[in-house]
């Protein structure tokens, strides 16, 4: 996934925009106070990602737009002017990193960034943050370097973001998972060390080849060889909690390079997976492509949308 470059947000931000919690109401950025109230974080959860302007919009989209989604994750940078409205019932996260920063190969320092990261989810009232680490050439290279990022990089997170007050998600690609592919160990390394402070993972299902989780049963049942033992269920037999592992698919089939599966499909692998006692919920990049319309059909017979 593409999500905005830190470095630009932190030192542009006050100067663009406010996001503010779960709150309808208008605020003021320079008159901010941290509300300690306990997040409720049980599953399913139902993600949706945006780094598109919509026009005619500044920040987050009206409920209406998103209804069926409970978590709207920010990977984009408005230069529209403040936004001042957030959709009530709907937890806002911020996404940082992305395809657009390899933090452990550029040699940025991992606890302090995670201090910055945590000092403007705080300042500017966010629920919490997504952790898009896309590092392939730091993961590839197999020296533990990338895992040994992620971990301090959580640890010093997590330490400035209690959790029950702050959401903290990380969005890893699939075969991350894969066991004895990494030579660092991979995303079972980093769940080893530090998955009890992680809420959930989004895991990404898409864009690992033109083959690859593009049917239920390789998404869910069995992978490929290619990525071994990386489908949702041969993930949590590897020993990640099956309610932490959120099923990331791409909205539209320009959403991504492959992957893709149309949502009256994603519906019943859905269906398929909880009936096998999963209840994480779903992830997908991105709004607008995944809109109300999208979420209520994915959700269908499972956990069906209030009219």
């Amino acid at each position: 996934m593409v999500s905005f470059r830190w470095t630009s947000f932190a030192a542009i931000a006050p100067i663009f925009l406010y996001f503010g919690r779960t709150t309808s109401t208008t605020v003021n950025a320079t008159s901010l106070a941290n509300d300690s109230a306990v997040h409720n974080h049980s599953s399913p959860h139902f993600l949706v990602y945006s780094d598109q302007e919509t026009p005619g919009t500044i920040g987050p989209p009206a409920v209406s737009a998103i209804k069926g989604f409970n978590v709207f994750a920010l990977s984009f940078l408005l230069a529209s002017g403040p936004a001042d409205k957030v959709p009530a019932g709907i937890k806002l996260i911020v996404s940082a990193f992305g395809s657009t920063e390899s933090p452990t190969t550029s040699g940025t320092d991992p606890n302090s960034t995670a201090e910055t990261m945590a000092e403007w989810v705080r300042q500017y009232d966010l629920d919490g943050i997504d952790v898009d680490y896309e590092d392939f050439t730091a993961v590839n290279k197999g020296d533990g370097k990338a895992e040994a990022w992620i971990i301090n990089f959580t640890t010093r997170l997590r330490s400035l973001l209690p959790q029950g007050q702050y959401i903290l998600t990380h969005a890893p690609v699939a075969p991350w998972f894969s066991p004895g592919i990494w030579g660092g160990g991979g995303y079972l390394k980093v769940h080893e060390s530090v998955g009890h402070m992680i809420d959930w993972y989004n895991i990404q299902y898409y864009n690992q080849g033109d083959t690859e989780y593009t049917t239920c049963s390789n998404t869910l049942a069995q992978s490929s060889s290619q990525w071994p033992q990386s489908a949702l269920f041969q993930i949590a037999a590897n020993g990640v909690p099956l309610r932490k592992l959120v099923l990331g698919k791409p909205a539209t089939n320009t959403s991504a390079d492959n992957g893709y599966i149309t949502p009256a499909t994603l519906t019943g692998c859905v269906e398929t997976a909880k009936n096998g006692g999963w209840s994480a919920g779903v992830s997908t990049w991105e709004y607008p492509g995944a809109a109300s319309s999208w979420i209520q059909t994915v959700r269908g017979v499972s956990w069906p949308v209030e009219k």
